[in-house]
């Protein structure tokens, strides 16, 4: 069902080259089988997401970023559909409103991180604060090195609230992501989507780009790795990022609590 360990490690961050790797490359794997395999996955998947909420000890952060068309909304349908969505805590970041911007950059994302037994997804993250906000002009270059120093803070806490974080990059090309807005523009279903900054972002893509490789590099640690995800297939994106949630699920070696019932069989006879 789930993919193999040696190409979910394939896709940790190469901190000397982040974004060197090939985002259509497909590990010698097709459409057809990862169809097969991500609809296999999916029950198992449901499963051990509803132990995690019996359990009520461990929570799981999936954290998507990428470029815009990468396909996050799209992941987040096919794949985090897989869920229980009462188990599921799923926030959306935009640029911070007038109320974000009166407090610390983190502290919208501190206050939306998910509770014990829940699988928290961030569609763009904390992350937007080393690279959105410097280019809107809601913070300076020389404020960077204190946010990244204080977004590193942030996550090394995690481990002692037993929270997991699956942290991935989608990553596509410029030509990519030239074609997929072309499709917004021709397709009604899909034209709803674009903003006048959408056009300026893809102008700044290779300038984006290298910041994210900078990000990444600087950012991807033990306890929070960054996974690189090829993303210009999609059935190959959807597949590994529902194989690295399946690989953090087996590792919490999750069972069905042990619990004594607060009733017995002989009190439902009247």
């Amino acid at each position: 069902m789930r993919l193999a360990d040696a190409i979910l490690d394939a896709c940790q961050c190469d901190v000397q080259a982040p974004l060197a790797a090939d985002p259509a490359q497909d590990f010698g794997l097709d459409k057809a089988q990862a169809q097969q395999a991500l609809a296999e996955l999916r029950p198992w998947l449901n499963e051990r997401q509803r132990m995690l909420w019996a359990n009520r000890k461990d929570a799981l952060l999936l954290l998507l970023q990428g470029p815009d068309c990468s396909g996050k909304d799209s992941l987040i349908r096919r794949v985090v559909s897989a869920f229980d969505p009462q188990g599921v805590a799923l926030h959306a970041f935009q640029a911070p409103d007038a109320c974000a911007r009166r407090h610390h950059f983190l502290w919208r994302y501190r206050r939306a991180l998910p509770q014990p037994g829940l699988l928290g997804v961030f569609n763009r993250s904390h992350y937007e604060g080393l690279i959105s906000d410097p280019l809107d002009g809601l913070c300076s270059a020389e404020e960077l090195p204190a946010r990244t120093t204080a977004l590193l803070a942030f996550e090394a806490q995690w481990p002692a609230q037993n929270l997991h974080p699956l942290k991935c990059y989608l990553h596509i090309s410029r030509a990519k992501q030239q074609q997929r807005l072309l499709s917004r523009l021709e397709r009604p279903e899909k034209r709803w989507k674009l903003q006048a900054s959408d056009l300026q972002a893809h102008r700044e893509f290779d300038l984006r780009q290298s910041r994210w490789s900078a990000v990444l590099a600087a950012t991807h640690t033990p306890q929070a790795p960054w996974y690189v995800i090829p993303a210009e297939h999609r059935w190959l994106r959807d597949w590994l990022v529902a194989s690295l949630l399946a690989r953090t699920l087996e590792r919490l070696e999750l069972n069905w609590p042990e619990v004594v019932p607060p009733f017995a069989r002989a009190d439902l006879h009247d």
